[in-house]
């Protein structure tokens, strides 16, 4: 008699697990004889090895896609990803784009949680004027810095943020202005004006968020600013902290405080600004989501973060409120 016997439903298995069924049912309906324990054996082997090696119990990797702002993913997302992946089995899918680009698709769906260096725009109200960026929440986890870089064979290591504004206004055209050799100045500049570095410059140095910049070079991202600066001896630009730090490029003094781990903590370098986790409003009811942001604010993940070189946001709770006055002239209230 035939018999339709297989030891797991077929849509919990993975591929080779699913052969083992078809084999073992094939066996039973044709009567041909097989080594039964050892082909059992077999097939259930294939079935524990998916659950252990973190795949879902239908044989597919669990993955969170994450996009946004390069500076956050050089600041500690690699570093949590790669510890988070090691803890739960659970990959996140890192991918760049900017800090705009992982608000958006967080709000349209396309990507799971996006990190931003920059806050949402908001108007008096607290909605969003941009359609494109509601329905999403901004979770702050750590620090980051805008720092002032050059070439590391420029002889500049001191700027003030009043030669700042006149560098980005085109003031200051010439090295020689700033103390150094008779050669043009290129700046280097962020395209547009809510990008995570343009919209905290805007910000945090000219406390104008429509404020026009004059420069040479305008960069689709901040990496392509910082490999510019660091080819040209003339260059100079703003970028953030977490990422300037790793490329060949001097980072100079504002008001003579050096931009460091300890002087963002404190609030001593002036330039700071926090970096973001960026979720779905409903972002509680996705489970997967919500146990990767508490990874990252959990004891661990502020850890990891502090390890990479990168302050937790409550290691330095008492800086945000003199960001929120700085923020409140911004916008002019």
């Amino acid at each position: 008699m035939a018999v339709d016997y297989y030891f797991y439903p077929y849509s919990s298995l993975n591929t080779k697990s699913f052969l083992y069924v078809m084999l073992i049912k094939y066996s039973v309906l044709s009567r041909t004889p097989f080594a039964w324990p050892t082909l059992m054996l077999t097939g259930l082997a294939w079935v524990f090895t998916a659950f252990l090696s973190g795949q879902s119990a239908n044989g597919a990797e669990k993955i969170l896609t994450w996009a946004g702002c390069g500076i956050s993913k050089k600041a500690f997302m690699s570093e949590i990803a790669t510890a988070y992946e090691k803890k739960t089995g659970v990959k996140i899918d890192l991918k760049g784009g900017g800090a705009t680009k992982g608000i958006r698709q967080v709000a349209s769906g396309e990507v799971n949680i996006g990190g931003s260096c920059r806050d949402l725009i908001h108007t008096e109200n607290g909605i969003s004027p941009i359609p494109p960026e509601r329905g999403v929440r901004m979770q702050p986890v750590a620090w980051d810095a805008l720092v002032i870089i050059v070439h590391k064979n420029n002889p500049l290591s001191d700027i003030s943020l009043e030669q700042v504004r006149q560098l980005y206004t085109g003031k200051i055209t010439n090295w020689s202005q700033l103390g150094g050799d008779n050669a043009p100045v290129e700046l280097y500049i962020r395209k547009g004006k809510i990008s995570g570095v343009g919209r905290s410059i805007r910000e945090l140095v000219f406390q104008n968020f429509d404020q026009e910049f004059v420069a040479k070079y305008i960069m689709p991202s901040s990496g392509p600013v910082e490999k510019g600066v660091a080819k040209n001896v003339n260059g100079i630009g703003i970028s953030g902290f977490s990422s300037a730090r790793k490329r060949d490029v001097k980072l100079l003094k504002v008001e003579g405080i050096e931009p460091s781990f300890a002087k963002i903590k404190d609030g001593g370098y002036m330039l700071y600004r926090p970096l973001y986790l960026v979720t779905p409003m409903r972002a509680k009811k996705d489970k997967e989501v919500a146990k990767f942001v508490a990874y990252v604010r959990s004891e661990e993940g502020k850890a990891i973060i502090r390890n990479a070189g990168t302050v937790p946001f409550e290691d330095a709770i008492a800086t945000w409120l003199k960001m929120l006055k700085k923020r409140q002239i911004a916008v002019g209230q």
